[in-house]
């Protein structure tokens, strides 16, 4: 019997906001050692198009992402393929990018490449219930489509996660 390897696509904000705020290296470097292993064990990865998002910004975070072993997923024909059908599955999913700005340009392609590697897509955003908005998130896009996604939070539960916590005493 094959063993199913669940694996989980990455946002890049899942990154940006745990080195930034909850996860920062500085108290939790335990955190970025962990998704490192998960990177090399091919349980998560994340999008070329998100690697480029996040190393744009020549900062900590850029650095140590460039070393990690997490897989960067390059855009392949599939890819494409998956992107098309996202566009063409609902005319409203043109809103997940905000051209104007600049913003969420790697989003659709967190979906496509989740949908070519039937994984779940681990993402920060929240779904958006009003009826009167053109906005429309990961997490809408992801349902529209049949696919799966949680938050990283989710993920750390999925995975069985454990943190132990130390007190250094530095005076």
């Amino acid at each position: 019997m094959n063993k199913i390897i669940k694996s989980y696509c990455l946002d890049s904000n899942v990154l940006i906001q745990a080195w930034q705020k909850y996860y920062s290296p500085k108290y939790c470097a335990t955190y970025w050692e962990i998704l490192d292993e998960l990177g090399y064990q091919s349980k998560i990865f994340i999008p070329k198009m998100v690697y480029e998002e996040i190393i744009r910004t020549d900062d900590d975070l850029s650095n140590w992402l460039k070393e990690s072993r997490i897989e960067v997923k390059p855009m392949t024909n599939a890819i494409t393929t998956c992107l098309k059908s996202i566009y063409s599955n609902n005319p409203n999913h043109k809103h997940l990018v905000d051209s104007k700005k600049g913003r969420s340009l790697a989003d659709p392609w967190v979906i496509a490449h989740a949908i070519n590697e039937n994984a779940t897509v681990v993402t920060k955003e929240e779904k958006v219930t009003a009826l009167n908005t053109k906005k429309i998130k990961i997490p809408n896009v992801c349902e529209n489509m049949n696919v799966r996604w949680i938050n990283d939070f989710d993920m750390i539960t999925e995975l069985g996660i454990k943190f132990n916590c130390e007190l250094h005493k530095s005076y």
